[in-house]
């Protein structure tokens, strides 16, 4: 199995790093596939956005991350209470 790189990448860069083929003949399907692996996606926020949530974890001795859930629960359940 030989894999092409996509042409139409315009960074110079990334052009020169990659081959124009790659053989994957040898490769070894599901090497790397857990079954029960869970998969955390990340999550992109606006500056002013991330900004205002460090501030506020910082102010509360807390993980960004503890606060945003913190934060979604409780939005979520003013949500459940009104359906």
């Amino acid at each position: 199995v030989v894999a092409h790189t996509y042409q139409g990448v315009n960074d110079d860069s990334t052009r020169r790093a990659m081959r124009q083929e790659y053989d994957f003949s040898k490769g070894e399907r599901g090497k790397f596939y857990r079954e029960n692996a869970r998969l955390i996606l990340p999550v992109y926020l606006e500056e002013d956005v991330q900004r205002y949530l460090d501030e506020r974890a910082e102010s509360k001795g807390m993980e960004v991350s503890q606060l945003v859930n913190e934060m979604l629960r409780r939005d979520i359940a003013l949500i459940e209470a009104v359906k």
